[in-house]
């Protein structure tokens, strides 16, 4: 059987002491960087709650200021372009960012809750849909295993859901807070003159 030109060539010595060349370079460069060390309580306590405790939906809110904070920043600032587009490119990224976060947030937050709801113990008391989603076995809802199980698949559920309502929901609340904002901005340079 011939051997495709891509084969021949990963195969060749020369490739192979390439490659190993670029892993040795790659290695210095992470060698570089000092291994960091943090002792102090507070620190280590914070990072560990937020690792326990901020699931999906908080971390689309936290992605969404920093980017509220800074792109438009950008945006308003880029000296390629004139004052019109400017203006309208911050109010297209605010409109984006503030359509993407809200919508990225709740569906989350709804499909984790939901998810929540529907994998309770069973026990007495507990009525059998609301155990549907619980993995057997499963005795006790306290362990951190579980929680992130319900987290996980919360996300995975609300990702399916953002797969339509990026074009059913996000798309059109962009466009409708950009008319929203540039109408502002007009109304502003119009009190202004």
């Amino acid at each position: 059987m011939p051997l495709s030109i891509k084969t021949y060539i990963t195969n060749t010595s020369l490739y192979k002491s390439a490659a190993k060349k670029l892993n040795s370079v790659k290695q210095k460069g992470l060698d570089l960087i000092p291994n960091a060390e943090f002792s102090n309580e507070k620190f280590l306590n914070c990072v560990d709650y937020i690792g326990k405790n901020f699931s999906s939906d908080k971390q689309r809110l936290v992605l969404g200021a920093t980017a509220l904070v800074t792109q438009p920043v950008i945006d308003y600032y880029n000296k390629n372009v004139d004052e019109k587009t400017r203006k309208v490119s911050v109010a297209r990224t605010v409109a984006k960012i503030l359509a993407g976060t809200a919508t990225g947030f709740l569906i989350r937050y709804g499909c984790i809750k939901s998810i929540k709801a529907f994998s309770k113990i069973p026990g007495e008391g507990v009525p059998k849909y609301k155990t549907i989603l619980t993995p057997k076995g499963v005795t006790d809802n306290t362990t951190d295993a579980f929680e992130q199980y319900r987290n996980a698949l919360g996300t995975i559920i609300s990702l399916g859901i953002m797969l339509f309502t990026n074009f059913l929901v996000d798309a059109p609340l962009t466009k409708f807070l950009t008319n929203v904002f540039i109408d502002k901005q007009e109304e502003k340079n119009e009190v202004r003159k």
